[in-house]
């Protein structure tokens, strides 16, 4: 078949997707992946894998009727040159406008339309205060109806964000949709590595309040007052909006120097082996963190909030702990606890791998998505399929 893959983020086709595409390549299939151009340029790695790049007019960030609008047309007349037979949209805007440009190609044409929900981000972070948040809930709303009702299927990466959108009425009965256990994690790529000596906690995200960066801030400089040689690291590039931690703050954590605030890097591997607990504080509607699968599949014992998306990773007192959202006093005591007995970091973090193979294999993810798009041969299907939810 003819799968045309679209992205809000050009890097993310390879990054995220790539075991995905290289999986449909590798079944037969003609791949095509459209997303907004990037510098450095992707599309050289995407056609190592043997997928065509198509690069399209779309912003990740922001609601501009009149770009958005431009964007749905290109990628109208993008779909209708290449002429798919399935087309898989993930992210916000990718999910709608690729959805909608799909259907509007295929008036009268039995072909396939999926979307796949990786997270639902700051619109849906928390109940709506305020006209201008109430106002940014239900134009998002909306809008995931829209792409939505254009659908055959969505995609779900964690329970939550299907009984959520469930609530708001935004799945028309007829859609069909499957939960899956994220993205998944190469474990060869993200192999298990020594601890370090010490106490290390790493934090690895954008930094944006509602990821908890702050908290993690605050929590590292009440231990590190009371635990001088514990290590507290915070990694990830710099974000613009109400919402994004100011280049203010960022330099007083580092005046102040019970956190370590590194730049962003390409390759996390080496800042994972370099700590023994795995941070993210996060209240953000995370579809299943990235971040999070990979350090435990390094072999990192977990700390995250009991949140959806992140909540699917932790099984309470086995590869970590889970504290309540916007909790820097729960946090930080939990933190704690592993500068207080060591031996939990070795024990987690060995319970995390072995979840990380039984549950979050990024081979056994993808067929299972493959599976439900019905893409996968009979016997090729995955151990652990989707969970699938009803058409009626």
């Amino acid at each position: 078949m003819r799968i045309a893959v679209i992205g809000g983020y050009a890097p993310s086709l390879v990054n995220f997707r790539g075991p995905l595409l290289a999986r449909m390549v590798s079944l037969g299939h003609e791949v095509h992946g459209l997303a907004p151009a990037h510098v450095p340029d992707v599309g050289g790695q995407l056609e190592g894998m043997g997928v065509d790049y198509h690069r399209i007019p779309l912003s990740r960030r922001g609601l501009n009727p009149l770009a958005d609008i431009g964007a749905l047309l290109y990628i109208k007349q993008t779909l209708h040159r290449i002429r798919p037979d399935i087309v898989l949209s993930y992210t916000f805007k990718p999910a709608v406008y690729g959805s909608l440009a799909a259907r509007m190609v295929w008036v009268g044409e039995k072909k396939r339309v999926y979307a796949m929900i990786t997270g639902l981000g700051y619109a849906f972070t928390e109940e709506p205060a305020g006209l201008k948040r109430r106002i940014l809930f239900n134009v998002a709303k909306g809008m995931y109806r829209s792409g939505i009702n254009a659908c055959d299927g969505v995609i779900f990466q964690n329970p939550d964000d299907e009984t959520f959108f469930r609530k708001l009425g935004v799945i028309a009965d007829r859609v069909a949709t499957a939960v899956v256990n994220g993205s998944g994690v190469d474990l060869d790529h993200y192999a298990v590595a020594p601890l370090p000596q010490g106490p290390v906690f790493l934090c690895l995200s954008r930094l944006l309040r509602s990821k908890g960066v702050a908290l993690f801030a605050e929590a590292a400089a009440r231990l590190k007052a009371r635990h001088p040689g514990a290590v507290f690291r915070l990694a990830g590039p710099l974000e613009s909006g109400g919402d994004a931690v100011t280049p203010d703050e960022i330099a007083r954590w580092r005046r102040d120097g019970a956190l370590e605030v590194l730049d962003p890097v390409e390759d996390v591997r080496p800042l994972l082996a370099g700590a023994g607990v795995y941070v993210l504080p996060s209240h953000y509607r995370e579809g299943v963190p990235r971040s999070i699968l990979e350090a435990m599949s390094m072999g990192r014992a977990i700390v995250t909030t009991d949140a959806p998306g992140c909540r699917e990773t932790v099984e309470p007192g086995r590869n970590g702990f889970l504290v309540p959202p916007r909790d820097a006093d729960a946090l930080a005591e939990t933190m704690e606890r592993f500068i207080l007995d060591p031996a939990l970091a070795p024990a987690m973090g060995a319970a995390s791998r072995a979840m990380a193979e039984a549950r979050f294999d990024v081979n056994r993810v993808n067929d299972a998505i493959l599976s439900f798009m019905g893409l996968l041969p009979d016997n090729a299907v995955a151990e652990t399929g989707p969970e699938h939810g009803s058409e009626a």
